[in-house]
């Protein structure tokens, strides 16, 4: 007998064994690493639904977190990853590609494009963070001009649930 909620599992009538328990973690209760790795394993997840294998980097490497590899063989993404919207100014022109969640979604956009972006959109290129101390610009909140002028790099979820290998599956470009 299973009980789930015990989160026990009887393997006969008079014998229990404990199992692990799986409970939803807070991201709020997460220290500044976990939420890296935690949010590293929400984007991979998501990149694996376009046909990306992403591996964690020890180290920043050439201002990457992790890279991003296209099944097609020939496309490796160079990702920082972000907690927030943000540009910096030793990113640009090292073909680094940035990955950050807002509200639910994740985005994913070249960030020498993202800076372009942001200079169209927003004022955040005359900031003092950005001009005087050649340092960068981040923010938890995007205006509505920005948000829209990124959609096109908003990664929207191709599958609700596992294919199952055993039926057939609906391939999410035909459905397009």
């Amino acid at each position: 007998m299973e009980t789930v909620a015990n989160a026990t599992i009887s393997q006969e009538d008079d014998m229990t064994e404990p199992c692990t328990s799986f409970k939803p973690v807070s991201y709020n209760d997460l220290n500044a690493k976990q939420k890296e790795l935690f949010n590293f394993q929400k984007i991979a997840a998501r990149l694996a639904d376009y046909g990306f294998n992403c591996i964690k980097l020890a180290d920043d490497w050439q201002g990457a977190d992790f890279l991003a590899y296209h099944i097609d063989g020939a496309t490796t993404l160079k990702v920082q990853l972000k907690s927030r919207v943000t540009i910096k100014h030793k990113y640009r022109g090292k073909d680094i590609w940035i990955a950050f969640p807002h509200k639910r979604d994740w985005y994913l956009i070249q960030h020498d494009r993202l800076v372009e972006k942001v200079g169209e959109c927003t004022r955040w290129l005359d900031s003092d963070s950005w001009k005087e101390r050649m340092d960068g610009y981040s923010s938890a909140s995007i205006n509505s001009k920005l948000l829209e002028s990124i959609s096109g790099n908003k990664l929207e979820p191709i599958y609700d649930s596992i294919p199952d290998g055993d039926k057939e599956t609906i391939d999410p470009v035909e459905l397009g």
